[in-house]
C-alpha cells in the first residue's frame, strides 16, 4: 500500500521558515518524480515545486523561487520542502505527490498525501 505522509506544517510569522517532509512508503522513491502542491481556501490547487527522479532537476512556482528549496533523500524515502522568508500568501494546505513526470501540474501524479497546514501570520 502506497502512503505519502506530510509533516512539518504549522503557524509561523512572516519572514519565518518551515521545513516540510514527505515520508513515502510502499514504493521506491528513486522511480518517481515528486511534487509539492498547495491549496488555499477558495483557490485551486497549484504546483509549488517538483523534483525529477531521473537527474534531480528541480522546478519552482515563480512566486517561491529563491525562497523554497526541494530536495530528496532516496535512502530515507523522504522528500523535503525548505520554505524560507514565508509570506502570508503562502498560507495553504501543502501536499506531496508521486508520479511519472516532474511537472507543476497535478495530472501526472498518481499518489497523494493528506496534506499539512501551513499558516503564515503575525
Amino acid at each position: 500500500q502506497v502512503q505519502l505522509v506530510e509533516s512539518g506544517g504549522g503557524l509561523v510569522q512572516p519572514g519565518g521558515s518551515l521545513r516540510l517532509s514527505c515520508a513515502v512508503s510502499g514504493l521506491t522513491l528513486d522511480d518517481y518524480d515528486i511534487g509539492w502542491f498547495r491549496q488555499a481556501p477558495g483557490k485551486e490547487r497549484e504546483g509549488v515545486s517538483c523534483i525529477s527522479s531521473t537527474d534531480g532537476s528541480t522546478y519552482y512556482l515563480n512566486s517561491v523561487k529563491g525562497r523554497f528549496t526541494i530536495s530528496r533523500d532516496n535512502a530515507k524515502n523522504t522528500v523535503y520542502l525548505q520554505m524560507n522568508s514565508l509570506k502570508p500568501e503562502d498560507t495553504a494546505v501543502y501536499y506531496c505527490a508521486a508520479g511519472s513526470l516532474a511537472l507543476l501540474h497535478p495530472l501526472p501524479y498518481d499518489y497523494w498525501g493528506q496534506g499539512t497546514q501551513v499558516t503564515v501570520s503575525s
